[in-house]
């Protein structure tokens, strides 16, 4: 399977939107109850966009395997060089390396824009896939907030994982 990485278009929303409504539906990677429309997820991805965060698509035979993003970790100015990372992947891809494409890429972006830490929050400490994907790509484990979100149920953890990006902490950022 080739996958192909690429910066995320207008074109490619019916798809992305459609990938995330089945982890909202049915996963715990996302604590939304109910997916968003499409133009929700359009305004979302013009949002990102606006910013000069990066938006990628990964695409195996021409389906959308998955997608990513990375958008502000927390608005308020003192976190300015800190983004999250967002990745999702089409179930019939799952475990067959888009994520890891999409993450490896995104990383890069990331840096390119500037950011000196890179942060997922994962719901679910269950999700082994995932943070086994954010591990064995730099990311350390930070903290698990317990019970924090209410999701199919059941009371549901996120864990926290954290990765320097470029230079880090060990220099000071341009003003």
């Amino acid at each position: 399977m080739s996958l192909q990485v690429r910066e995320a278009t207008e074109a490619d929303l019916p798809e992305i939107a459609a990938i995330y409504a089945h982890h909202v539906r049915t996963g715990l990677a996302s604590f939304e109850t109910e997916p968003p429309d499409l133009a929700e997820m359009a305004a979302r991805f013009h949002a990102v966009r606006e910013k000069g965060f990066p938006w990628l698509a990964c695409e195996t035979d021409g389906r959308l395997a998955g997608y990513a993003y990375a958008s502000h970790y927390r608005t308020r100015p003192g976190y300015r060089f800190c983004l999250e990372d967002s990745v999702y992947v089409h179930p019939a891809f799952a475990g067959r390396g888009a994520g890891r494409a999409l993450l490896a890429r995104l990383v890069e972006a990331c840096e390119a824009v500037g950011c000196r830490q890179l942060v997922a929050v994962i719901g679910d400490s269950g999700n082994a896939a995932s943070i086994g994907l954010h591990s064995a790509l730099g990311f350390q484990l930070v903290g698990t907030l317990r019970a924090i979100g209410f999701k199919h149920g059941r009371w549901v953890d996120s864990v926290l994982m954290q990765r320097p990006i470029g230079p880090g902490d060990t220099s000071l950022p341009p003003e």
